[in-house]
C-alpha cells in the first residue's frame, strides 16, 4: 500500500479533524487560549496540541501572542470573511435585524436559506445577555423545535415539509418538544392562522422564542426573523415581540418584493 492508501489517508483524516478542532475552539474562546487549556478542553496530548497549534500558526490560521496565548489569526479571519459573504444574509436584511434589535432589546435572530435547509445566518445578544449556547451561525438542527424554522415550514407546501420531516425522528429536547409529525402539522396550521410562530420551552428550558417569517414575489418563504426571551418575560413581551418581529419579517417581504434586495431560494 502506498503513502496515499487506506491507512494514511485515516491517519490525515484524523489529524485534520485535530487541527480543525484546535482551531474551532480557539475562534470560540474570549480572549485566546493557551496549549494547556486546550489540550485539557479537546482531550488531546499536550505534545500533539503543541504540534498542531504550530502547524496552525505556520499556515497564518493562528497567531501566538504573549504569555502563550494562541488567537485566531489572518487567514482564518479571512476564512470568515469569505464564509460570511457567502452564506451571511443580505445588508438590507442585517439593517431590518438592527432594527428588530433596537426595539426589542432582547436577542434577535436572522434565518434564511443554505443547501435546501433553514439556517441561523446572523444574531445580535439583547441587553440581558440571553444566548441559547447550542445556537450559532450555521446551525440548522432541530427544525421541530425551533420557532424560526416552524416560521418556514408553516409557509411551504405541505408535501415539502413532509418530505423534509415525516419519518424522520423528532428528538425530545424538553418535555414541551413536539416528537410527533402529526402534532406538528397542526402547531403549523396554527403558526399560519396567528401569523407567528412559538417556541414555547421546546428547544431549551426556560427560553421562548417567537418568530414570522418573510416571503417573495411568488409568497414562498425565504426566512424569518426570530425574538428570544426568558420565560420570566414572556407573558408580559409577548404582544409586543410578536408585533415587532411580524413588522421585520413585512418589511422584509416588501423589500423582496419590489427586488430591491434578492436571496437564495429554498431550492
Amino acid at each position: 500500500m502506498d503513502a496515499d492508501g487506506e491507512k494514511g489517508r485515516g491517519t490525515l483524516l484524523h489529524t485534520l479533524d485535530r487541527g480543525l478542532q484546535v482551531l474551532e475552539a480557539v475562534a470560540a474562546s474570549e480572549s485566546g487560549a493557551t496549549a494547556k487549556a486546550l489540550s485539557r478542553q479537546l482531550e488531546i496530548k499536550i505534545g500533539t496540541c503543541y504540534h498542531l497549534l504550530r502547524t496552525l500558526v505556520a499556515a497564518g490560521y493562528v497567531v501566538r501572542l504573549s504569555g502563550g496565548v494562541y488567537d485566531v489569526g489572518p487567514r482564518a479571519a479571512s476564512l470568515s470573511r469569505h464564509l460570511q459573504r457567502r452564506a451571511g444574509p443580505s445588508p438590507e436584511l442585517s439593517v431590518i435585524l438592527t432594527r428588530l434589535h433596537n426595539r426589542t432589546r432582547e436577542t434577535v435572530y436572522l434565518s434564511g436559506w443554505q443547501h435546501g435547509t433553514p439556517t441561523l445566518q446572523h444574531y445580535l445578544t439583547g441587553e440581558h445577555a440571553l444566548r441559547v449556547g447550542a445556537l450559532d451561525v450555521g446551525y440548522v438542527g432541530n427544525m421541530h423545535a425551533r420557532a424560526s424554522c416552524k416560521a418556514i415550514l408553516a409557509h411551504l407546501p405541505e408535501e415539502q415539509v413532509a418530505a423534509m420531516l415525516k419519518g424522520v425522528p423528532l428528538v425530545a429536547l424538553t418535555p414541551n418538544t413536539i416528537t410527533d409529525f402529526d402534532e406538528l402539522t397542526v402547531e403549523l396550521a396554527r403558526v399560519r392562522g396567528r401569523g407567528y410562530a412559538l417556541d414555547l420551552e421546546e428547544f431549551r428550558p426556560g427560553v421562548v422564542c417567537l418568530s414570522a417569517a418573510f416571503s417573495d414575489e411568488g409568497g414562498i418563504p425565504v426566512g424569518s426573523f426570530t425574538a428570544s426571551v426568558p420565560v420570566t418575560r414572556f407573558t408580559e413581551r409577548q404582544a409586543g415581540l410578536a408585533a415587532q418581529v411580524r413588522e421585520a419579517a413585512s418589511m422584509a417581504t416588501t423589500l423582496l418584493r419590489t427586488g430591491r434586495i434578492v436571496v437564495p431560494s429554498a431550492g
